[in-house]
This record gives structure tokens, sequence and C-alpha cells, in this order.
């Protein structure tokens, strides 16, 4: 692990996340640039001393010089957003496949080479889009993309949190710092830490993919340097319509996530707060409710659904499964074997360029004149 350590945030949901299945040992980290911090860091999670860096280079180069059945074999990156690109290439161009958190670079012209470096490496990255890691989101993709409630016509995805409603960034809040500032963040807020979520699970959900936009993107707090509130219409590329909100001042709000999607035969539901459930909504019969593991969902909510129907699967479930489908397709890579399509539903590169293409899209549209603009990657 590259980052997470003391006082950081997510750092320890993606060791929870790599040791719910029993799949990853944590066997080496450069938790922070400080190398008494990382140190510190190592010592808590009990690893041996001398698999405890001061920095990436050095982890890298480390563990390089060890021989291939001692080494690690997945880096995972959970730095802010300025210190992704570099550790990410420097992994994947030494041979480690990588789970990098989102967004997955600081620009999209990074992510692009990040692309190419991948590709030319032929090692994998998953990126830890946790929302699309839920049985019944995955369920909902199933209906969609089965024809069952018809053409995609309209979809709504909202991502209100609150935690952003006072100037935070101006005390000891160390998460609201680095989020706010632009230096460590990008050229977004809001768009870029929750945004993104919403927009990727909008595409996960429908298989669409947006074509056009037209934002509106504030900056309510006073003296805060990114977007903290945005909305936006999009065009999809069936040519249906959707919605996107993505709030941080949304007062009251912890998160809220939620997605809406309608056909010519129905539409469905699902949101965070009850996440074991999708309502399905018929045009012309009475309302469904499908729950996580139950018999009757598909292969795809099967597979990643733990525990009998009754017993809540939540946020750190959901994470996991992201671990284990990435887990489940590198053995089958190590076996010479192609991973079932279960296994290989993770949020990928691809994914995560196109989620640095809507940080820049949706910042750019919000300050142009133009009522719609191109999406353009």
């Amino acid at each position: 692990m590259i980052g997470g350590g003391q006082g950081a945030f997510i750092g320890a949901v993606h060791r929870i996340a790599a040791s719910l299945d029993g799949l990853y040992e944590l066997t080496a980290g450069a938790f922070s640039s400080n190398a008494a911090k990382s140190r510190a860091t190592g010592v808590l999670l009990g690893l041996a001393p001398d698999r405890v860096y001061g920095s990436y280079e050095e982890l890298i180069t480390q563990e390089m010089q060890r021989p291939a059945t001692e080494r690690v074999q997945v880096i995972s990156i959970v730095t802010p957003n300025y210190l992704h690109f570099a550790p990410a290439k420097m992994a994947l161009e030494n041979g480690f496949d990588v789970v990098l958190d989102k967004p997955m670079t600081f620009s999209l012209a990074e992510a692009k080479q990040l692309q190419t470096v991948a590709e030319v490496s032929g090692r994998l990255l998953c990126l830890t889009h946790t929302y699309t890691g839920y049985p019944m989101v995955k369920e909902a993709r199933q209906l969609l993309a089965a024809g069952t409630l018809g053409p995609i016509r309209k979809a709504y995805v909202e991502y209100p949190q609150g935690w952003l409603s006072g100037f935070e960034e101006g005390g000891e809040n160390k998460q609201a710092a680095w989020r706010t500032d632009p230096a460590r963040s990008g050229v977004a807020g809001a768009m870029g830490d929750i945004g993104t979520h919403a927009f990727n699970l909008l595409e996960y959900v429908t298989g669409l993919q947006v074509t056009r936009l037209c934002a509106d993107i504030n900056t309510v707090v006073p003296g805060r340097q990114l977007d903290d509130d945005g909305a936006v219409l999009l065009k999809l590329s069936n040519g249906a319509s959707a919605v996107l909100v993505a709030s941080q001042i949304a007062a009251g709000e912890e998160n809220n996530v939620r997605i809406r999607v309608y056909g010519d035969k129905g539409g469905l539901e699902w949101q965070q707060v009850d996440a074991n459930t999708l309502q399905v909504k018929w045009l012309d019969r009475p309302a469904e409710i499908r729950r996580t593991g139950t018999g009757y969902v598909g292969s795809f909510a099967q597979h990643n659904a733990r525990v009998p129907a009754g017993h809540p699967e939540g946020y750190l479930e959901a994470f996991a499964n992201l671990y284990r489908n990435f887990a489940l397709t590198l053995q089958a890579r190590e076996a010479g074997e192609t991973a079932s399509p279960e296994a290989l539903d993770y949020p990928s590169i691809a994914d995560g360029v196109r989620g640095m293409a809507f940080i820049e899209n949706v910042i750019a549209s919000g300050q142009s004149d133009k009522k719609w603009t191109e999406f353009t990657v």
C-alpha cells in the first residue's frame, strides 16, 4: 500500500476491503512521505520492519529486488489525487498490478498517459468506484442490459453531502484541506470528489455513455477555491437525457447516493441508504421489490453477495467486491484461464479515463456561456 497512514480515512477502508475475503495479504507499505510516520503505521499493522518504506520509489525499487515469489504482486494507491499518477505509472512499468483510488489522476492528460503505460506493460488496474460493487446496482445493470424495461429514456443520479457546508478547510480537517485545494485535488472539488462517482454509476448502470452536457457549477461557501455544488444536464449515447446532481453543501445529508432509470415499460430505483433493495416500477402493473441475497436475482448480484437475504451488506462489502473481483481476475490470468464475466466486472482504467474527462468537461461547461458542449475524451 502507498498512502493510508495514521489519520487517513480511505486507507483503512481499502485494508478492510482487501482482507474481507482472504484473497490479499498486506505485506509492505509506504504509508506516508514522512518515513517516521510510515514506520509507525507499519508497526501498528504488524508488518516486518524491512517491508515498511519511506517513499513509494523506495517501496517499488526494493520490492523489485526481492525474488518473484516474495515480492508484492498488487500495489494499492490511496493517496490524494495529485499523488496518483507517478506511483501508479512506476508500479505498472515495473510489473505490478494496481488498485487505485478515484479519481484516477490529477488531469485527463495524465489519465491518458497512464492508460498507455498500462497497455504497454500488460498489467491491470482496478479503480475503486465503490458504488458499482453493490449487488443490487449490478442487478439494475443486468435488468437494463437485458432490455427488461425497454429502451432507456431518462435517468437521474444524485450524490448529496453536507459535510462541507462550512469552511471546514480553515481548521484542522485534513480531508477538507486537500479536497478543496486545487494544487492537490485538481480543477474540481465536489464534481471531482463525488460527481465522478455519480457519473460512473450512471454509465455503469445504463450501459450508455455521456455524449453532451450542460453544467451549472457553483462555489457556495465564501473563501473556498473549488466547486462545492453543481447540476448537469446530460445526453446519452442512445439519445436519452439524464440529470446529475452533486453537492457537498446539502446540509443534513450524509452520503445519499441515488439513481433512477426509466425505459418505456417501467423504471428502477436504487439508493445507498437502503442498499439491499432495488425497486422496479412498471407502467401497467404493481411495483416489485428485489432484494440482495435472494435466489431470483441475476448472476452478477448473486456473485457479489456473501450472506443470506435479510442480512445487510453495505459500503465495506461493496468496496470488498471490487478487490475480490480484481483478485479473481489476476488468479485466472496466473492460471492461464479467462476470468468469468462476473469476476471481470470491476472499474478499469478505461472508466478512469472517462471519469477524468467528465471532470474537465463539466468544469469547462460550467465556465462556458454555451448551452451545450460536446463530451470529449
